[in-house]
């Protein structure tokens, strides 16, 4: 069993690893970063775009001279000819046929970049969404329009915004006839993003904003289910298969035990005729043949046999290897284990008694420590064995060691 305990510590360490990497992996992998900014091109993708007040009478100006993969270049001039001066550049969703799509962030909560403008302002950051209801393909105005405000300067400002904390500007709840309660978007149906000016970005002042660095992040919790999944699944396969190999283990120790055990215990150490000394047979006999009195002790057996005590101790130190207590058990729970594996309805009180114990707790306990596993277990370990083993008796008469 020692060997068995230690192979199953190795693979216990073995799969506390493992699970602990793929713990790792997995978490890793829940962590969701997406780049967003891309060079337009033809087809499906991203595509830069850029909107003024010169549709409502404005004279605004806006433009991307440098279109990169790794920044965002936005240069405008707000003028004061418009009613509501603004100027916005970001980037729209087109299918392959360059009409306008819809792309899933529903998986991500916030959004991260870094901000450079002069001269250092307020800016807005919105996104637009498609709402079945209200929205018709193509016409943004109708798309809700959650946005929120950052700061940006020269030296650039580091900026993180919470995509579910966005707010849905008031004028468009008016422009499309809606109650302003309905202040919901639905982060799986967005058309597009765009980074623009603010009511306090200054006008007539030649003015850029540069975003870097712009990344979409979040969790795809399946990844941490299916860690939990995985998880639970190893440790029942691992609790599974340890308690089977234990059984099968504890299964062959014990009847290795009983095989090596009963033929000593019960038929070699009590085969009186090796002995040529009579009162080594006489001790040897008497306790053979009264082991299953409760009563018995060593006061008992110098009592009954005329030896003294010393010479008692001396027979079964000498012979055995064992005190007297430890004798009287090893017989008794000997034949107990030959009990308990043919003997299938008899009860684990009835098998106590029967070999000398008075008090049915005790023979468990002593049992376990001899046994490693309860009477209960025994018999039910025994009686899977396909050819278990004959055990020898424990008592031999008077006349069998003659």
């Amino acid at each position: 069993m020692q060997q068995f305990f230690k192979k199953a510590l190795l693979a216990l360490i073995g799969l506390v690893i493992a699970d602990a990497l793929l713990a790792i992996f997995m978490i890793y992998k829940s962590y969701l970063s997406v780049p967003l900014l891309a060079t337009s091109r033809p087809g499906a993708g991203w595509h830069y775009i850029t909107n003024s007040d010169v549709e409502i009478g404005g004279t605004s100006t806006v433009r991307i001279p440098d279109r990169q993969r790794e920044q965002l270049r936005v240069e405008f001039k707000l003028t004061e000819v418009g009613k509501y001066p603004f100027a916005s550049a970001g980037m729209a969703m087109h299918d392959a046929k360059s009409r306008p799509a819809l792309v899933d962030w529903s998986k991500y909560s916030d959004v991260t970049f870094l901000a450079k403008c002069k001269p250092a302002n307020s800016m807005v950051f919105g996104i637009s969404t498609f709402d079945p209801k209200i929205s018709k393909v193509g016409d943004y105005l109708t798309y809700r329009s959650p946005v929120t405000y950052f700061s940006c300067n020269e030296r650039g400002v580091p900026v993180s915004l919470d995509l579910t904390r966005l707010a849905i500007p008031d004028w468009w709840f008016y422009q499309v006839k809606l109650d302003l309660s309905h202040q919901g978007y639905d982060l799986s149906k967005v058309s597009k993003f765009v980074f623009g000016s603010s009511s306090q970005s200054p006008l007539n002042l030649d003015s850029y904003l540069e975003v870097s660095e712009l990344m979409l992040n979040g969790r795809d919790y399946r990844y941490i289910a299916a860690l939990v999944l995985l998880l639970l699944a190893s440790w029942v396969a691992f609790a599974w298969a340890f308690f089977r190999a234990h059984a099968r283990a504890l299964t062959a120790s014990l009847n290795s035990r009983m095989k090596k055990d009963l033929p000593l215990v019960a038929y070699r150490q009590l085969t009186l005729e090796p002995y040529k000394d009579k009162e080594k047979a006489t001790v040897l006999r008497y306790i053979a043949t009264n082991y299953t009195d409760t009563e018995i002790d060593l006061e008992s057996v110098v009592s009954a046999t005329g030896t003294n005590r010393n010479k008692v101790n001396e027979v079964l130190k000498t012979e055995l290897g064992m005190t007297f207590t430890s004798y009287l058990n090893k017989l008794r729970l000997t034949e107990a284990a030959r009990l308990l594996a043919e003997k299938s309805g008899a009860a684990i009180a009835e098998i106590a008694y029967s070999v000398g114990y008075s008090n049915v707790s005790y023979f468990n306990k002593l049992f376990k420590e001899e046994y490693g596993c309860t009477p209960k277990s025994f018999r039910s370990l025994a009686t899977q064995q396909d050819s278990p083993a004959e055990p020898v008796p424990a008592e031999i008469s008077g006349s069998e060691a003659g």
